[in-house]
Formats: structure tokens, C-alpha cells, sequence
């Protein structure tokens, strides 16, 4: 289904957040902990989430730094409040 007006906003605020993982400044990848479920979106810059060692690849950075996708969401929200 397409994104709601809603949706589209609150990804949008997502993806200037900064990153979760990292915290690496400005304009982040917005990563769907399920898929179109957008409003459980997660800030992460390139290399947090589609590097090698990245949410979407070993996931080395989320172990060495005791992440999970809840604890990332929690630092997205944080960040947005």
C-alpha cells in the first residue's frame, strides 16, 4: 500500500534525525524494522545499515555497540521528541 500523508512526514523527520547506531549527524536512511510498518522506522546512515558490517549485512556494529532494532528505535524516537 502507499504511504499515508501521516506516513510520509514522519518518515521524512526520520531521515534527518541523525543516525541511530552511530550517531552520525544529518540527512540518515530510513530502515523498516517489518516492512511497511513505517511509523517503526529507524534512522541509520549508509554504513549502519547497509554496510558489511551494517543492520543489513554481519550486523558487527549493532553487537560491538549491545543494539537492537527496539533499542534503535528508541534512540530514533528519542531523537525526534
Amino acid at each position: 500500500a502507499a504511504m499515508t500523508t501521516a506516513e510520509r512526514m514522519h518518515v521524512g523527520r526520520v531521515k534527518e534525525s541523525g543516525c541511530a547506531s552511530c550517531g552520525s549527524p544529518g540527512a540518515v536512511e530510513a530502515h523498516e524494522i517489518e516492512q511497511g510498518q513505517w511509523f517503526t522506522s529507524v534512522g541509520l546512515c549508509p554504513d549502519c545499515h547497509r554496510g558489511t558490517n551494517g543492520l543489513h549485512g554481519t550486523k558487527a556494529y549493532m553487537r560491538i555497540r549491545k543494539q537492537t532494532e527496539l533499542s534503535l528505535l528508541n534512540e530514533t524516537l528519542r531523537r525526534l521528541m
